[in-house]
């Protein structure tokens, strides 16, 4: 029997919730599968969130375009005893044959906007809901997780730590591609090297010094085995005799041609040590060799060492990545907006939706520094639009783009360099006020004029809905 640390490509349309196929069957039963919009957004940031990276749309569209009911998870469904022949019979020739516009991943998007629409026949779209929402919400968590982290590191190399502390196989991976597409230089994770073509890095363990006799043995043993990777972790014991020990043992392998080319403190105080062990490092001639800092760290405690101007030249952060613990969830939703030609809005107390069908808006200076969104309807064009900003910006893009038509892929697949390089560009689009890690400045976002009056209209109409 093959181990549980798996997922079979055939068992992906039941990564779902149950009441996804009931909602689906009973619709199947009453002839109602005619075109519906579903938005997927984020309600609200979580705290200190400022704006949200956008990402996972690419596994998204990859489960759409292959989306299958095979004879065996037709047969568990069947095993429920709930589902009657014909609607099962409907599944097993289930395809997903709609459209969607979504964002591009790399991009920066903000609390109410519409990130991505499905659209397609009412059950078909019904039923991708967890799947969608699981994809996007991890992906962009630990992007954002990663930006933050990538805005306070000052250029400072930045490496993905956190495998062993990810909640799930899956989820170590997710991390890995998340934050190198926000700005990271590369991951421990040699899985996730491989798939995403990621720069791998590493140094040694506590173990290798501790199985020795002796530290600087341990250091000269790495460093001959691999060159090229000779960062040697100096706080095994004491971290300052530590540092002594590397420059005792770089002394001694320069006349081998070996260098040393990093030391990596992993515990106590931080901004003390890297301070100390630069001293001591220049002065015994080693300016070229690196600090590496590990343990516990996060965007908030990298800034404060900069700020301090601890001589860090790199960072390893793991954990508070990887589960991107001071916000591990955002409030992400699937929210129906259009069925069969009519907008549809939910009037639930702090979760009202938008009706309609959407694109979002965003107003560039002449710079190309975002001024602020608009969140209009499908057929309000740019011009009409731009209008509403005050004052009239240099530039209005529309963010949503067609990613599938009729279940296929109408867009070239980006690499992750290409969607990287976007996520660079936009980054540097935002005004630092709305990138600050505590406390940012809300950034604008408003409705248009067109939307506004929908949503009234709706409002009015939903009155009449429970009567």
């Amino acid at each position: 029997m093959p181990i549980d640390l798996r997922l079979d490509p055939a068992e992906v349309p039941l990564l779902n919730d149950l009441y996804e196929f009931t909602v689906s069957a009973a619709f199947f039963e009453r002839g109602m599968n005619a075109q519906a919009c579903f938005d997927v957004g984020v309600r609200r940031l979580a705290a200190n969130r400022g704006y949200m990276v956008m990402a996972g749309v690419e596994r998204v569209l990859e489960v759409l375009e292959n989306f299958r009911f095979e004879e065996p998870a037709l047969a568990h469904l069947d095993s429920l005893g709930l589902f009657k022949p014909d609607f099962l019979d409907f599944l097993r020739r289930f395809r997903f044959t709609g459209t969607v516009r979504a964002m591009p991943e790399g991009s920066l998007f903000f609390a109410g906007e519409t990130v991505m629409e499905v659209r397609g026949p009412l059950i078909e779209a019904q039923i991708m809901e967890p799947i969608v929402l699981n994809q996007l919400g991890i992906a962009s968590v630990l992007a954002t997780k990663a930006a933050r982290c990538y805005s306070v590191g000052a250029g400072r190399r930045l490496v993905e730590f956190g495998l062993r502390r990810a909640q799930g196989a899956d989820a170590g991976l997710v991390a890995a591609r998340s934050s190198y597409l926000a700005g990271f230089h590369g991951t421990s994770d040699v899985l996730g090297g491989r798939r995403y073509g990621i720069p791998v890095f590493g140094t040694m363990s506590h173990s290798f010094v501790m199985a020795h006799e002796g530290e600087r043995r341990a250091f000269e043993d790495f460093a001959r085995s691999f060159p090229k990777l000779s960062t040697v972790l100096v706080d095994t014991y004491d971290t300052l005799r530590g540092v002594h020990n590397t420059v005792a043992v770089a002394r001694k392998l320069k006349d081998e041609g070996i260098s040393i080319q990093a030391i990596r403190l992993d515990s106590g105080n931080l901004e003390q040590l890297s301070k100390q062990s630069r001293r001591i490092l220049d002065e015994a001639g080693f300016h070229d060799v690196a600090i590496f800092a590990s343990g516990n760290l996060d965007e908030y405690k990298v800034a404060d060492l900069l700020k301090v101007g601890s001589p860090i030249d790199a960072f390893g952060i793991g954990t508070a990545l990887t589960t991107s613990d001071d916000a591990p969830a955002a409030d992400y939703t699937y929210k129906l907006s259009e069925y069969d030609g009519r907008p549809r809005l939910k009037t639930s107390a702090g979760k009202v939706s938008l009706p309609g069908r959407k694109q979002i808006f965003r107003a560039l200076d002449a710079s190309g520094r975002y001024r602020g969104d608009i969140v209009g309807l499908i057929d309000e064009s740019v011009l009409m639009v731009k209008r509403e900003f005050r004052p009239e910006p240099d530039r209005v893009v529309p963010m949503l783009e067609v990613m599938l038509e009729n279940g296929n892929r109408v867009l070239p697949r980006p690499s992750l360099a290409e969607s990287r390089e976007r996520f660079m560009k936009s980054f540097e689009a935002v005004d630092p006020r709305h990138k600050a890690i505590r406390n940012p400045d809300p950034y604008p976002v408003k409705q248009s004029a067109a939307l506004g009056a929908m949503i009234i209209s709706e409002k009015l109409r939903a009155e009449t809905l429970q009567d």
